[in-house]
């Protein structure tokens, strides 16, 4: 299958191992800075509890007597400001300790006025400074005694915790604060990491996917199942002679789970398992990756047997020397530094490099050779029995109403694969929940498909009547000449509600089967069904409108490629195109594409247009004839945006009152030429030209 996204799988913890030490130990760093914080604000700090006196009142103070001599002795100090006065009474002044830089003791502490902030007398500890005044030649303490003082007591030295104490905390707290910032800056991405690996170790248990959990890929299952049989028990292959296979490389166009695959294996191969992408290698410094990569292999052999898994890996394994020089210095070393640990004078045994990629033909031949990428396994589109299967499996934690049928949604959801299921399932979900329902039905599933394949519905948008017709007009020629015309998909809806980005309407068709092959009269026949938007509002409406702008380009797409691709015109069994073609993504060509003289090319653009002449006479032909259906679907369009295919087929029946030859079919028939496939591989669809339409794709018609 394609992507498993259940929300019981996504509720099971898949963290890495490496990632669960680094917390553990970054929550010790934290717990003993804070512990040294906290004992350099008990030890330390801890006159920040005391009362400060300035030493001209502490003087004052001493002046009036010592309490057992002068019961009444006492000072009053202003401690507030001009706007919140405040007086405060010192009196029974004890304990006095002076030392060379404070003079510290306990006081009666009082505050006298304002009234409202009165508070009774309370003792409490002081310190006064006199930094600057301690070459008195002990002027104070001859004061305090003669003013009846006793037990004066001069300050001690202080001890070596507390002289060097403070200094040495500090220090041991920046140093471990520097330790830990370091480690983390060590980090994956981080500046300091520079030769040190990406790669995150899963364990069995972190990851939660098994085979079980994929399905639609049986194949491909087959063969990373024995890899990890392999795994489990060499010596069942090892005694035949059979060895272990370095590197299996899943190739196919994206969403259709080859990162599922990946991790299923994680699941079941009971080694360690290594994963990382393509880009964790790329670096601007020259050496960086390919530093990374041996770091990378070093580890894994340390832990063979074990399996390691690169996603993207196009990013680092492109083709070397198709750069400007010196563009690709980095990139081409780290490339040269896998094939190196791949299959080198040392060789890695025991590690097996699991790669996925959609851009197999970008790789570097050395990279896919036998003794790197042994194997090679296919990741292709699910046909129908595959999308069951994989909508099985979606629709595990999915409350469905008794009219959903698996089977029904698989034959409805052609070229899907299972990342678009997996989307299908929760749009469903989601507008079940938006309405209210108990449980998801049909009609979510129905929904769900249009609003993945043609965009959101925008029922909202305010459309000028007049556009309303054009659009009617427009749609209701595609239905038309889709249902009239032989080789196209059944009509399965039409509709002028806005759809998506920028599609006004549009005419569903959704093949009744599984295609790999397109035949020339197929291709002839879209490109009639495209152009006959533009067609009706010539012929309706007397003009055209921009409305036909992505019909047309798709329209010239497919002719250019019958002439330049497959050989479909009088030009002859000729391609003309030598640039491969993106084989999984939608793209133009790699590199240059003109092989030809500029007398071909010419002879090229004037057989196009020849092919898009006619099929706009046929498709005008099929329009004229029956002019009266055309009216009657736009004006019922009109009246109810939207109508499905038993109506469309009504309406034109109603209005088309004897049978009628389609235009151009007699002409078909009798060519002598034998009927040309779209592709040369019925195993691989998806090598056609991205500007085709899939085969088996429902087709929209905006």
């Amino acid at each position: 299958m394609s992507d498993q996204t259940d929300n019981e799988k996504q509720s099971q913890p898949r963290s890495p191992k490496s990632g669960s030490d680094g917390n553990s130990s970054g929550w010790w760093w934290i717990i003993l800075s804070a512990g040294v914080i906290v004992a350099l604000v008990i030890g330390v700090f801890d006159r920040n509890h005391q009362i400060r006196i300035p030493i001209s009142e502490l003087r004052r103070l001493i002046e009036a007597g010592a309490p057992d001599q002068n019961p009444q002795a006492a000072v009053s100090v202003n401690e507030g400001t001009a706007n919140e006065p405040l007086t405060v009474r010192y009196s029974q002044l004890e304990d006095l300790v002076i030392g060379p830089a404070a003079v510290s003791g306990s006081v009666m502490r009082e505050v006298i006025a304002p009234p409202e902030k009165a508070a009774p007398p309370q003792k409490v500890r002081f310190i006064s400074g006199r930094v600057g005044l301690e070459n008195d030649n002990n002027e104070l303490f001859a004061l305090a005694m003669s003013k009846g003082f006793r037990n004066i007591r001069a300050e001690e030295a202080p001890s070596g915790w507390r002289q060097y104490g403070p200094t040495l905390l500090l220090t041991a707290v920046l140093l471990f604060f520097l330790i830990f910032l370091m480690r983390r800056m060590g980090g994956p991405g981080s500046a300091m990491a520079f030769g040190r690996s990406k790669g995150r170790l899963y364990a069995q248990e972190d990851v939660g996917i098994t085979f079980n959990d994929v399905a639609g890929l049986d194949e491909a299952v087959e063969e990373l199942r024995e890899v990890v049989d392999f795994l489990r028990e060499p010596q069942r292959y090892q005694r035949l002679g059979g060895r272990i296979p370095r590197g299996v490389l899943l190739v196919g166009p994206p969403g259709t789970g080859k990162t599922l695959l990946a991790k299923a294996i994680a699941g079941e191969a009971n080694v360690p398992f290594f994963s990382l992408s393509g880009s964790d290698f790329v670096e601007m410094f020259v050496g960086v990756g390919a530093a990374r990569v041996r770091d990378l292999f070093q580890q894994a052999q340390a832990k063979a047997p074990c399996i390691v898994f690169i996603d993207e890996l196009d990013a680092l394994g492109k083709t070397r020397g198709t750069g400007l020089v010196g563009g690709h210095d980095e990139r081409e070393q780290t490339l040269n530094a896998l094939l190196v640990e791949m299959d080198g004078f040392s060789g890695n045994s025991g590690v097996i490099v699991l790669a996925a990629t959609n851009r197999p033909e970008t790789l570097d031949p050395a990279l896919l050779r036998p003794g790197r990428f042994d194997r090679q396994v296919l990741v292709d589109r699910p046909d129908v029995r595959g999308r069951e299967a994989i909508l099985r499996v979606h629709l595990r934690n999915v409350r469905l109403a008794d009219d959903v049928d698996a089977a029904a949604i698989a034959r409805l959801t052609p070229g899907f694969v299972g990342a678009d299921l997996a989307n299908l399932v929760n749009e469903a979900a989601l507008l079940a929940a938006r309405k209210g329902n108990e449980r998801v039905t049909m009609a979510e599933f129905n929904e769900g498909i249009e609003r993945v394949s043609a965009g959101l519905e925008k029922r909202q948008r305010m459309i000028h009547p007049e556009e309303k017709q054009r659009v009617a007009y427009h749609e209701s020629a595609h239905a038309l000449v889709a249902y009239c015309l032989p080789n196209t998909d059944p009509v399965h809806k039409v509709s002028i509600i806005p759809r998506g980005l920028a599609a006004l309407g549009y005419t569903m068709q959704r093949p009744e089967g599984d295609r790999y092959l397109l035949t020339r009269s197929e291709l002839e026949s879209r490109i009639q069904v495209l152009l006959a938007g533009t067609l009706a509002e010539e012929m309706i409406l007397a003009d055209i409108s921009t409305g036909a702008q992505n019909d047309l380009q798709r329209a010239t797409d497919i002719a250019r490629a019958m002439v330049m691709d497959f050989g479909m015109s009088r030009l002859g069994r000729i391609t003309f195109r030598d640039a491969p073609r993106a084989a999984f993504l939608s793209g133009d060509e790699i590199g240059p594409v003109q092989a030809f003289s500029q007398q071909t090319a010419r002879e090229i653009d004037e057989e196009i247009r020849r092919i898009i002449d006619e099929a706009q006479e046929s498709a005008r032909q099929v329009l004229t004839s029956r002019r009266a259906a055309l009216v009657a679907i736009a004006e019922r369009l009109i009246e109810k945006e939207t109508i499905d295919s038993g109506e469309l087929r009504e309406l034109i029946e109603a209005h088309t009152p004897s049978p009628s030859i389609v235009p151009g079919t007699a002409e078909r028939l009798a060519r002598s030429v034998p009927t040309m496939t779209a592709a040369a591989d019925p195993a691989a669809p998806s090598d056609a030209p991205a500007s085709l339409p899939r085969p088996g794709a429902a087709d929209l018609r905006a």
